[in-house]
């Protein structure tokens, strides 16, 4: 419930303090005192967008701040979710506003953005106003009424869970559908693609090892002799360096016995030896191993234009970038085979999920239909003393064409105030003060079945007097016990109901006219309610009539 609400530089309010309690509490005050501008202000700190006409002139910044009790409302899961401090008794909502037009929310002193803090203003309390009188004529509204009287609930949240799931299976249908549409007109280019790498039958190295064997092959002649130059240089019969080194050694291995640094050179001139030796002996066995062979020439120049060309084509430069376009293409022409069977699968997914949501659909239907009863009934019984002695109602069920996210029923609240008139849709017949008393009923019907501990309502008495507005204070003295109720009225009738009485004013400063707010005492009450009767002039008649009417206050 709301506890109580702090205003400063908001409109015409300085700064108020309004603390509020349990059960049933009126307000009041002259029209043009300011108690819009009050509600404003809670709506507010309840999410709603503000303009820069919202601060008081002059000041550079605006604070609502509203508390709430909310040990009944079990919101932990929704703290939680948007990683918010949450205390289980009590709940901070505040606004600040700049004359910059800049604008600031906090719920427990953490920043939030306007949509969690409306979100979370629409769990704690309803703000009845004139303008939600149109609601009636509104067939989500209507069915909602009837879901809440059915205790929907748990079988709104399976249907909508499956509901979303066939959503779901639908695009995801409707996507591959279109996917092997778009594919099957590029699977003879894929195929074509994949079917000219594959006869290339490339493999992981080749074009290296072929641009070695081209230069091997191009200069075959000169590799040979120069192969030959090396050979002849090393070993040849004339002045061969393996020769040299041999006779260098056969002097070294002399001066040994002489000479013990000639050891060392020996060794040495011995490694050499055998090093040049070997290697003579290679580059001999080489260069008989190389010969021009034109017709391999060809081939490798065919081969290797065969991948440059296939390179080209595909814009890459090496064989392994083609082996990985074989394999991609490989791979579509796989997904493109298999199109068909994932369409059939999840056709059968959308049909089996189609029939569920229509299961689903009647048993919601059924559980509505029932609770239409007692909806017709309750409210007909409720609204009779209200000056309605010969209402007719009725909820009418038309089946929808296809499931939606609420089911397959379009409802429509029919009414008629007379005997023999024809029913029609409520928002076509029924008048102003005939829709608000509709709209208080059905709110006092749904009371018990909601999870909402507070509701305000805004002048939803309008177009009513005398008897009925004394019934009509009835029903929210009642709705009081079960909730907290804060009514604006302009009628005695119902302010003398309530628990509570607040009185709206509006002060003359020096500077400027301020609104202000204040509790009543007992004496006060009797004053703003024989003022309400009689008007500014107050009188006897009016002062007895005023206690007579706080008499019958419970």
């Amino acid at each position: 419930m709301l506890k109580s609400l702090f205003i400063q530089n908001f409109v015409l309010i300085d700064s108020l303090d309004i603390r509020f309690d349990k059960g049933f509490s009126v307000i009041t005050g002259e029209t043009g005192a300011g108690k819009s501008i009050i509600l404003g202000a809670l709506s507010l700190v309840l999410g709603q967008r503000a303009d820069g006409k919202s601060i008081k002139s002059g000041a550079d910044k605006c604070v609502i701040e509203a508390v709430f009790d909310i040990s009944e409302y079990r919101l932990e899961e929704f703290f939680q979710v948007n990683d918010l401090e949450y205390d289980s008794a009590i709940c901070i909502l505040r606004r600040e506003l700049y004359a910059s037009g800049k604008s600031r929310a906090f719920v427990n002193d953490s920043p939030v953005s306007l949509t969690v803090m409306k979100e979370l203003g629409g769990r704690l309390i309803d703000i009845h106003s004139q303008h939600q009188n149109l609601l009636l004529g509104d067939n989500r509204f209507q069915l909602k009424v009837i879901d809440v009287m059915a205790e929907n609930e748990v079988l709104l949240i399976l249907y909508r869970k499956e509901y979303s799931r066939y959503q779901s299976l639908k695009r995801e249908l409707k996507e591959l559908t279109e996917k092997s549409v778009q594919n099957k007109q590029e699977e003879d280019y894929v195929r074509f693609q994949l079917e000219q790498l594959t006869e290339a039958g490339l493999f992981a190295g080749e074009q290296v090892e072929l641009e070695q064997e081209l230069e091997t092959l191009s200069h075959a002649e000169e590799i040979k002799s120069s192969l030959y130059k090396i050979t002849q240089l090393l070993d040849g019969e004339e002045q061969g360096a393996v020769q040299l080194i041999k006779e260098s050694l056969s002097a070294a291995d002399g001066l040994e016995r002489y000479y013990p640094k000639a050891k060392e050179i020996a060794e040495r001139l011995r490694s050499a030896f055998l090093d040049l030796n070997d290697l003579a002996s290679e580059t001999d066995v080489q260069k008989e191993d190389i010969e021009f062979n034109p017709e391999r020439l060809d081939w490798v120049n065919e081969r290797l234009n065969i991948l440059y060309s296939l390179e080209q084509k595909h814009r890459v430069s090496t064989v392994e970038e083609l082996m990985e376009l074989q394999h991609k293409y490989t791979e579509q022409l796989r997904e493109m085979d298999s199109f068909d069977e994932q369409i059939e699968r999840l056709k059968e997914q959308v049909t089996l999920s189609y029939k569920e949501l229509l299961r689903q659909a009647a048993v919601l239907s059924g559980h509505r239909k029932i609770a239409s009863k007692t909806v017709e009934s309750q409210l007909v019984e409720m609204v009779l003393p209200l000056g309605m002695p010969n209402i007719r109602f009725e909820i009418d069920f038309v089946a929808k064409q296809e499931p939606e996210s609420d089911g397959m029923d379009e409802i429509r609240f029919m009414f008629s105030a007379n005997k023999s008139g024809e029913l029609q849709p409520v928002a076509q017949t029924a008048s102003g003060g005939e829709i608000s008393r509709l709209m208080l009923c059905i709110k006092a019907m749904i009371a018990g079945f909601t999870a909402l501990p507070a509701i305000i309502f805004d002048e939803v008495d309008t177009g009513v007097s005398g008897d009925i507005a004394d019934k009509m204070g009835d029903i929210m003295q009642e709705l009081g016990r079960k909730m907290q109720v804060v009514t604006i009225t302009h009628l005695p009738q119902i302010a003398a109901k309530g628990k509570e009485h607040f009185f709206v004013y509006k002060e003359d400063t020096p500077e400027r006219t301020v609104t202000k707010i204040k509790k009543l005492s007992k004496e006060e009450r009797v004053k703003e309610i024989a003022r309400m009767l009689s008007g500014a002039s107050l009188t006897s008649a009016s002062i007895a009539n005023a206690k007579e009417l706080l008499k019958t206050k419970d």
